[in-house]
């Protein structure tokens, strides 16, 4: 029996529950959305918070490689065999496509040049394989590293959240910024049961800056106003003899406040047409931007998602309004990014990595020119301690199934074991387990990791 039939056993044997949270027959709605309520007020920049109790299950050593992590969610599920495991299917791949070995790795290098000439940062897992088929499910598990359907799946965080509740206590008064920002990412997974001070902050890029910064009557009318409430209001908002609940509503009005009239904020979360055209001039493209320039600022933003879509291309996927714009898009902005974040000395401390909720099927196109759901695809990873100019693990001729999964687990890497990962590189211990979830019966940081199912793709640090 090799590791993927003994991990398929393991699952058989302990299966995710997939029983709805709201099922829990001692839990009612009313009960549920009351002791949710307590956590909802609190400021996803508070930085008096202080993390529940955990209990590590197991000691692990963790990579420590990164500080900063860039999630891109490729939503809509781009073909793999197109682009980051590119087979060459005769009378059916473009001559544009122009492939080409870089860094022993097969790479589109017509569609997406610029990724290209960054190979040598650029580690891609080729054995990965997604568990469902169905685009909201999949992108769901994909943010949140386990089934949404299985028990406490609809009130799981976001990696984003994790990381940020794990990392609240290293913010600094001066910091103002969101640990968690969301771009481009408005149906984005949020906090889950955790409290709204790790929620994401989710912005769509302008170059008219960040909405609501300012006041129509200037910012010395603000200020008066300010003032005036907290010299009403404190006595309920500071030690409030109703609870912590007032003291966190109070915290997110301060945190706001942080944010007004800051020359931070400003140039964080604008741009120009010049820089803009740097990164493509597309909604993508600023979205790299602002990333880079959110880091840049280090302003306390620890996890930053960004959400491509588009990739959904069950006809025509070679016509040129399909795949070549899209991964012209994907090369354009995070060609720039990776340029720019090297540049500024911030790609070591900062991991990149990026993922559809699952790929297409492979050879020849479909009658209809396109591509359908397929569970083999990809993961890509630069940056953050990641050792690039490689490929971990490797499919079949067609793309179809993994034949050697080229990493210590052997078998195919999974949604869990990215997020694994992620948590690995900034140092979290991804064994965790919180018991500060709506029924105490213990939020694992990453599933099953008491009977180590998931772990870390440590390959890709070596």
């Amino acid at each position: 029996m090799n590791e993927q039939q003994k991990f398929e056993k393991q699952f058989r044997e302990r299966p995710h529950a997939v029983r709805s949270f709201s099922e829990k027959p001692h839990l009612s709605r009313r009960h549920f959305l009351s002791m949710a309520a307590a956590g909802v007020t609190a400021s996803w920049l508070a930085p008096n918070l202080k993390a529940a109790p955990v209990i590590t299950a197991t000691p692990v050593q963790t990579m420590n490689t990164a500080k900063n992590v860039i999630f891109i969610l490729l939503a809509g599920a781009p073909s793999h065999t197109d682009t980051f495991d590119l087979k060459v299917v005769n009378g059916t791949t473009p001559s544009t496509f122009n492939p080409a070995t870089v860094n022993g790795v097969l790479f589109p290098t017509g569609l997406m040049p610029k990724l290209a000439a960054h190979m040598p940062d650029i580690a891609l897992v080729r054995s990965m394989r997604s568990w469902a088929l169905v685009h909201s499910l999949g992108q769901t598990w994909t943010q949140i590293g386990r089934n949404p359907s299985g028990v406490l799946g609809n009130v799981s965080p976001n990696i984003g959240s994790v990381v940020a509740i794990e990392k609240a206590a290293e913010r600094t008064p001066g910091q103002v910024f969101p640990t968690f920002l969301a771009l481009n990412s408005a149906g984005g997974v949020g906090p889950g049961y955790m409290p709204s001070a790790f929620a994401p902050f989710k912005v769509t890029p302008s170059n008219a800056g960040l909405k609501n910064t300012t006041n129509p009557d200037g910012q010395a009318r603000f200020s008066q106003r300010w003032d005036f409430l907290h010299h009403i209001d404190d006595p309920l908002r500071v030690n409030s003899p109703d609870g912590v609940q007032m003291d966190d509503y109070n915290e997110f009005y301060a945190a706001a406040n942080g944010m007004m009239y800051n020359p931070v904020v400003t140039k964080a979360f604008s741009f120009t047409t010049a820089d803009s055209a740097l990164y493509g001039s597309t909604s993508f493209g600023n979205a790299c931007l602002m990333a880079k320039q959110a880091l840049a600022a280090n302003q306390g933003t620890r996890y930053i998602e960004i959400t491509l879509g588009g990739w959904d291309m069950h006809t025509n996927i070679y016509v040129n309004n399909q795949l070549p714009t899209l991964t012209k898009t994907l090369d354009n902005g995070l060609g720039q990014l990776i340029t720019d974040l090297k540049s500024l000395g911030l790609l070591d401390e900062t991991m990149i990595v990026m993922a559809g909720e699952f790929g297409r099927t492979v050879g020849k196109v479909t009658p209809a020119g396109g591509r359908d759901h397929y569970p083999q695809q990809f993961a890509f990873f630069a940056g953050g301690g990641v050792k690039g100019g490689k490929a971990i693990g490797s499919t079949d001729a067609t793309g179809a199934f993994t034949v050697d999964p080229g990493w210590s687990r052997q078998r195919d890497v999974k949604p869990e074991d990215v997020e694994a990962t992620i948590y690995s590189a900034l140092g979290i211990n991804w064994t965790t387990v919180r018991y500060d979830d709506p029924l105490g019966r213990g939020f694992y940081y990453v599933p099953n990791s008491d009977t180590d199912l998931y772990g870390p793709i440590n390959e890709l640090f070596h």
